[in-house]
């Protein structure tokens, strides 16, 4: 069989890599029966057009067509489509690249690869059109919402050894945020907890049971107030410092997500979450070399008046 990722099948179009489906071991028919019942987002009236246009192509190269018929265990390599997306009015920077990483600067708002309505507006596709990177990849995540540095892997090679720093614990993250100050609170401070699914959007929770997420959590500096915060997550939770901010009674300045969802309407940025991916330092597993990397970007000045209600 064709390699899977090779890019003769389907080049990379527009910063966007083809999307796989692979036929069952069993079945019968026509590939078009197959695809507008197992992936139905597509009308059938759009895989036809996308058929008969040469868009749906299998893992030797030969492009189906409409009377192509099912054949067991099959790639088909197709592009993703979507609207016209609304363009996110704020530009990433890449800080660092070589041949093995890339180290971005995200901006608030810009999600870090494609879901849901998002696509050509993400931090990865943008970066791939923008450099010609077919094998870029990010090692790591952090929210839409929250700004700073995102690390990518240039190349499939070496992807592994980057993403294992991770899953080991091995890199050291910093985040900066601003959030209310309580007089009767001392730093700095470890916060544990179990953190769980809520089953409410993608909403995490506090639950009894063993820690699962472990963060610290020390003062910058204070304002009225409001105060800055420097925050370590030991784990990798998803929404992590945020669900452990406001369990401490102190939930971050423009969180629409903790302690209530409170989701601003589309196309309104005046209240970015005010939570900075700062820093993050490792030792790079394939040169050796002591990484260190600190974002460019800053949250908001601290207002000398108290929190908001």
């Amino acid at each position: 069989m064709h390699n899977r990722h090779d890019p003769r099948v389907l080049p990379m179009r527009d910063g966007v890599n083809p999307s796989c489906v692979v036929l069952p071991s069993a079945g019968q028919g026509l590939l078009i029966d197959f695809l507008a019942q197992r992936l139905p987002a597509v009308s059938r009236a759009d895989w036809l057009r996308r058929l008969e246009a040469g868009e749906v192509v299998d893992e030797l190269g030969t492009p189906a067509t409409s009377r192509s018929p099912f054949t067991p265990g099959l790639r088909y390599y197709y592009y993703r489509e979507l609207p016209p997306e609304v363009p996110i009015p704020f530009q990433e920077a890449v800080l660092y690249q070589d041949e093995h990483i890339l180290v971005a600067d995200k901006p608030h708002f810009l999600p870090v690869v494609p879901a849901g309505r998002y696509l050509q507006q993400t931090l990865l596709v943008r970066l791939k059109r923008r450099l010609g990177l077919p094998e870029l990849s990010p090692v790591h995540r952090i929210d839409r919402d929250t700004a700073g540095l995102v690390l990518f892997s240039v190349q499939r090679a070496t992807r592994g050894a980057y993403q294992a720093l991770f899953r080991d614990r091995a890199v050291r993250k910093v985040y900066e945020a601003v959030a209310p100050w309580h007089v009767d609170m001392r730093f700095p401070l470890t916060h544990a907890s179990r953190l769980e699914e809520s089953g409410h959007f993608f909403r995490m929770h506090e639950v009894p049971g063993p820690p699962n997420a472990i963060s610290t959590i020390d003062l910058l500096e204070q304002a009225g107030g409001w105060a800055r915060y420097r925050l370590e997550p030991i784990t990798g939770k998803r929404h992590q410092l945020r669900v452990h901010m406001a369990a401490l009674g102190l939930p971050l300045r423009g969180d629409a997500f903790y302690p209530e969802v409170n989701d601003p309407p589309e196309g309104d940025y005046s209240n970015p979450l005010q939570l900075l991916a700062r820093l993050l330092e490792f030792n790079d597993p394939v040169t050796g070399q002591l990484r260190r990397f600190e974002s460019r970007l800053a949250l908001g000045p601290l207002c000398q008046q108290g929190p908001r209600e």
